[in-house]
Formats: structure tokens, sequence, C-alpha cells
């Protein structure tokens, strides 16, 4: 494992603190071994279900990662679940049995683990990852994708589940009995263990690597009290009412900025997403995202504003503050469905992959979208309120190192007046104490 690091904490937006994002290259130089970095911000006005991850090359796929949870005393949903603690967080992630820096290009996972744990196929018959509840009480489960690469379809024998957050947002009640969930992806739902007291398997079929369930691959277990100690029986039935994107809402809609219609933004950038075979290279709108040496958020500190100014040449697009943006993202290239996330904001998604429809009224908030395939032009937009250096690119890990990313110079005038760590000369100190 890559001794050297930085940190991102996934989902929160650093109002006033885009020094503390985490991506090395972009707001900070890696953390150097034998070194450290005081990350100290606020989740302003911010509560739900986030994560942290090491934002260095692929470190985080070598188990560098973790749910963050955010309570609301005053959450609207209160009244729809009786239990929400630590014990109801679950993450869904892929496992290597070799080291990221060895492991190659895009290296398929070994194993699927539920709460760290899971078995591989052709191995032993190791402890699954249990969750103990009891009958006829109403869990807010959230569950985190810590994932690398795969995408899963969860889903509980025997039960439904009503999502009420997306991504840090609160979303109206949405019943479905499975959900598709893509790397950097959070979702809360609510359960109701109304069903007879046994074992039921929860299960989480990756679209990479190997599927299915059979030997409790892929699974944990949801284990009601009273219960015996051993492997459920119980079967899946055939599914009925998937998640779909488009039927999420937000609880309390802010309505979509700009006009509405396909371009009716202040700033409107389409970026188009291929894979150079020859360089084994990802580009965006032709260009190759390369790590510079100095951060960028440095590099505005100091002096630089345009994006003729700041490296990476190509990578950089500077957006203008105050401003309505709408990005445009066809699917399709090689490695689909890429789950593209955005530093520094959540963005309505105005058109979603799967769809040709446009919402301007109520699309969900979130800040990882799936792009989607071929036929998709994924929308989302933006207001840039929040000064920074923000990066935008593929949360499939090994996509991100073959650079499938850009960085939106945000209203670089006011990140030069108001982003240096306190206390600290420069970004360029060289391991981590959370706090």
């Amino acid at each position: 494992m890559l001794r050297t690091t930085s940190i991102h904490w996934h989902g929160f937006f650093q109002a006033g603190s885009a020094w503390a994002d985490g991506p090395a290259g972009v707001t900070q130089c890696p953390i150097a071994p034998g070194n450290s970095f005081m990350y100290r911000f606020q989740a302003k006005n911010q509560a739900g279900t986030f994560w942290y991850h090491s934002h260095y090359l692929s470190q985080y796929c070598d188990g560098l990662r973790g749910p963050i949870v955010v309570y609301d005393p005053n959450d609207p949903h209160l009244s729809l679940y009786d239990v929400d603690n630590e014990d109801t967080v679950i993450t869904v992630g892929d496992w290597y049995h070799v080291p990221a820096p060895s492991a190659g290009v895009a290296p398929t996972p070994d194993a699927t683990l539920i709460n760290g744990l899971g078995r591989y196929a052709g191995g032993p018959a190791a402890p699954l990852a249990v969750i103990v509840v009891n009958e006829n009480r109403r869990y807010r489960f959230r569950v985190v994708s810590i994932s690398c690469d795969p995408n899963y379809v969860f889903s509980i024998d025997g039960h439904t589940m009503t999502v009420i957050e997306a991504d840090g947002e609160n979303v109206q009640p949405y019943t479905v009995d499975n959900i598709q969930i893509f790397a950097g992806q959070r979702y809360s739902f609510v359960l109701d263990t109304n069903q007879p007291v046994a074992n039921y398997w929860i299960r989480a079929n990756p679209d990479v690597g190997t599927t299915g369930f059979v030997g409790g691959l892929n699974s944990a277990i949801l284990r009601y009290v009273g219960a015996p100690d051993e492997d459920p029986v119980s079967t899946q039935t055939p599914f009925s009412n998937p998640l779909v994107e488009t039927n999420l809402h937000p609880l309390s809609s802010p309505g979509v900025p700009g006009l509405p219609q396909p371009g009716g933004a202040d700033v409107n950038i389409n970026l188009n997403i291929l894979f150079d075979f020859a360089s084994l290279r990802f580009r965006v709108n032709d260009v190759t995202f390369q790590e510079p040496s100095v951060p960028v958020l440095l590099q505005i500190l100091s002096g630089a504003r345009t994006a003729q100014d700041i490296l990476p040449q190509g990578s950089i697009y500077v957006l203008p503050p105050s401003q309505v943006i709408e990005l445009s993202m066809p699917g399709g290239s090689t490695g689909s469905p890429h789950p593209i996330h955005l530093h520094g904001h959540n963005f309505h998604v105005v058109r979603s992959s799967g769809s040709t429809t446009y919402n301007y009224v109520d699309p969900v908030l979130r800040d990882v979208v799936s792009i989607g395939q071929a036929d998709d032009n994924v929308t989302i937009r933006f207001v840039t309120d929040n000064a920074g250096p923000w990066i935008l690119h593929c949360h499939i890990d090994w996509h991100l190192v073959l650079g499938l990313s850009v960085v939106f110079a945000e209203d670089t005038e006011g990140t030069a007046a108001g982003s240096s760590p306190p206390g600290m000369p420069s970004l360029t100190h060289t391991v981590v104490k959370m706090t």
C-alpha cells in the first residue's frame, strides 16, 4: 500500500475551506510519510450520509476509506424510523488480493466486502457481516458504496426499502425492492422488520468480478433477534420495483436554476469522454488530466487566475461566481457506466441515464451520478456559490488514475481571497490527523 496520502471528505462542500478538500494536486500536495496535515472544516448546513477516502492515486482501493454520518436532530424524516445508529451503517465495496500499485490498469475485484467482511470464489466460508435487528421495528439503514470500481445491485430478501436520502440530501419517501448503487453514492432507506424471525440474505451483486451468491458470495446477513446463528436459507424473489433515479425527488424542491430548456444556463459545457488505447489513458474533451507538481489551489493563491495560467493545461475550466452552470456528459465510453463526482457542490440531475426527459422542476440533488451508456446524455446544473478549485472525476478509481477528470477553478478571485489554511504558510506541508 502506498504510504504517501491525502484524504477527501466526500460530500462535504468545504465552503470557505477549499484547502481541506483533499485531492492531491488540486487543493494540496500529497502528505509524505512522517509528516502531518491537519484537516479542520465545518459541515455548514449539511447533514446525512458521507464518507472519507484517500485521494492519492488508487490508494483507497487498499482500504483507506470509511463512512461518516452527520445526524440531524431536526431530521424531517424522523417520524419514519425508530433506530438510526452506528449499527445501521452498511458499507459495500470491492477487495483485491493484490495491492493497488501492482494490480494493473483495471484489475478485476476478488471479492465484495459488506461492512468489511466477505467471501471470494474458491475461498473458505469466512465469517460474513451480521446486522442484528429486533422484530417489528423501523430501521434507518445508511448504505455507502466505498467501491473502487463495481456498481452493485443491493437488496435484502423478503423486505422492501423506503429510500429517504440520496448523497446527503433528503428525498421524498420512495419504496423499492432493489437499489443499484454506484461508486461514491449513498442512500438511506427505512426497513420495517415485519417478517418472521429468521436470517435473511443481504445481497450486493457487482457488475464486474464474480457475480451471484453461491456459498455466500457478495452477501451479508440480516439476523432477527432469536434467529439461529447460521447462514440464511432465504431466497431472492424476482425484482419488480427497482430504484429509478428519475423517481427520486427532493423532499423540498429548491427549483432548478436557469431557464427550463437544454442550454438554459449562463455557462454550458459539454464534457466528451473517450479512452485512448494507444496511451491507455482517458481524455476529457481530448485532454488527459495529469496531476500538476504545484497544486491548483496554490497556483491560484500565487496569482494565477485564468485557464491559460493554471496547470494542467486543457484540464482547467475557470468558472465565474454566481452563475448557473450546465454540464452535459455523453455516456458510452470504454469502462461505462462512469459514476461522475463533483467536489464542492451537489447538483440537479436534470437528465438521468436511461432517460431522454429533462426535469427542470424537481430532479434529485446529489454529488455522484452515473452517466450511463451510448444513448445517454446526462445533464446536471449547479450554481457557482462556493469559491475554490473543484475536481470533477470518475469515481472508478482506476479511471481517475488514468486521467478521467477536470478541475473547475470557481471564482478565482474569491478563492485567492479566502482559501488559505489557518496558521499554515503554504499547502505544500507534507499523514494525517483526523479531528
